[in-house]
């Protein structure tokens, strides 16, 4: 329900509407509905509050920057008794109204900023990718067909400075995609309708050990060529299959209840977080999600990731286009992608809101235990302090016209603490054996000890 929404989500809530351009009819709607949500539990002294962060959204693709002093430049501006006016360029200045040297945020820093910090991650060029079959039948992608996309940095710019000026915090980014060009020439895949990039997931892994990265390989191509029919649910896990060291995998870091250690696959949730958030950008109903126990860096943002164990937990999601969907998956530069190709849905618009996140829990106190699994002395890490939130995103769309209700898609995240075992041997140490030994007592305080094994000598003990 919408009143369980945190406060503070409504308040970026709200922004995001405030600062977007162009709204739809559908969309003013949705406007006019957060400002009620919105004005219902802030009070209006909170609109003024300065933001201390600027937060950037494409998709599911989130980017935070906190507002610069190199963004500032002195400028003559026109004022009227205390008051910044504006006037078109060339305009005479009525009486009374002066210049004055006043520091104002630069349209151009910004913009080299955006430039530097955004448009490097998102522009890139659109490609191309021809679709046929092998002399095995097998299903072959020759070249790859990611979207192209320019960011608008000009106007990027100018709702920078309007949401500084209106101490406003989101920002949706105003970016032109471009189609691929996807040429189909097998006649079967043609029939299912296989004809255009529908949708694409992605994740980054940088950073990853190699282990890791080996293991995210060998997943994604696991799924590569995969076909999903009209109306039939796609398996995360089945499509799988088993994960042991026979199917190629290596062992890695996995979280197992409280701890985490290695075990052969780890490193595959970053194939179904990519995979998952393509059918979530998508709009195909999600029928099995569920996020990490705790929050991973790999998954950046919060609440955009998705968990597996086969065969307990999956990721599953309903194909409900006009047509099969087929996959291709790729990875490059440490970037993960599943790209989806069948029959787009047209009337069909989706907006991903988020991320919101509430109720943050710092780590608890250290926990260092001992442990006969380890040899005395050595100690392995189980886990390392992680704070936990809860965080939560919204999905809304637009189908032939009609608004559906905003879905909630939620996340928990539990705080971890830093987790070590120490190692003490395959048991501990028993108690040493008393030698066997001859006890003459010369007096009330003295005392002759004779041991029976003769390594040792007699021994006196004079008690006091």
């Amino acid at each position: 329900m919408l009143s369980e929404v945190p406060r503070t989500s409504c308040l970026v809530f709200i922004a995001l509407r405030a600062i977007s351009i162009d709204m739809t009819q559908a969309a003013r709607r949705r406007g006019i509905f957060m400002t009620c949500i919105f004005l219902s539990l802030f009070p209006f002294s909170l609109l003024h509050a300065a933001p201390a962060s600027l937060q950037y959204q494409y998709g599911e693709q989130v980017f935070t920057i906190e507002p610069q002093k190199s963004w500032l430049e002195a400028k003559d501006v026109p004022m009227y008794r205390g008051r910044e006016l504006r006037f078109a360029t060339g305009e005479s200045l009525p009486h009374g109204v002066v210049m004055e040297k006043k520091q104002t945020w630069s349209k151009a820093k910004i913009a080299s900023m955006l430039d530097r910090t955004i448009g490097a991650v998102i522009n890139r060029e659109a490609g191309s990718v021809r679709i046929h079959r092998d002399t095995n039948d097998a299903i072959v992608f020759d070249g790859l067909g990611l979207n192209g996309r320019l960011l608008d940095l000009d106007r990027t710019a100018e709702l920078t400075l309007l949401a500084l000026e209106q101490n406003i915090s989101v920002i949706q980014l105003p970016i032109t995609e471009t189609e691929p060009e996807v040429v189909v020439e097998d006649p079967e895949l043609q029939a299912m309708g296989i004809a255009e990039l529908i949708t694409i997931g992605e994740s980054d892994y940088a950073g990853s050990p190699k282990n890791r990265i080996h293991n995210i390989a060998v997943g994604l191509a696991r799924f590569n060529g995969q076909i999903i029919p009209k109306d039939e649910e796609f398996s995360f896990g089945k499509i799988l299959g088993p994960v042991n060291a026979k199917t190629g995998y290596l062992p890695e870091l996995t979280i197992l209840g409280d701890k985490t250690l290695p075990e052969f696959g780890g490193g595959l949730c970053q194939v179904s977080t990519t995979a998952y958030r393509g059918a979530w950008r998508a709009g195909l109903p999600i029928t099995a999600r569920r996020n990490h126990s705790y929050a991973v860096r790999f998954y950046f943002p919060p609440g955009t990731d998705a968990t597996v164990y086969p065969p307990w937990t999956d990721m599953r999601f309903m194909n409900d286009t006009a047509g099969a969907i087929l996959v291709q998956t790729h990875h490059e530069n440490n970037k993960a992608y599943f790209l989806y190709y069948g029959t787009k849905p047209k009337e069909r618009s989706v907006e991903l809101v988020g991320p919101f996140t509430w109720d943050p829990i710092a780590p608890p106190p250290d926990r260092i235990e001992y442990t006969t699994e380890l040899p005395l002395g050595e100690s392995r890490v189980l886990s390392k302090r992680v704070p936990g939130m809860k965080a939560m995103w919204y999905r809304i769309i637009t189908d032939e016209g009609m608004d559906a209700e905003p879905e909630q898609f939620a996340s928990y995240y539990e705080a971890r603490p830093y987790y070590e075992e120490i190692g003490m041997g395959a048991s501990p140490p028993g108690i040493v054996k008393t030698p066997e030994k001859n006890v003459i007592r010369l007096s009330e305080e003295t005392t002759i000890t004779l041991p029976r094994d003769g390594r040792t000598g007699p021994r006196i003990r004079i008690r006091r």
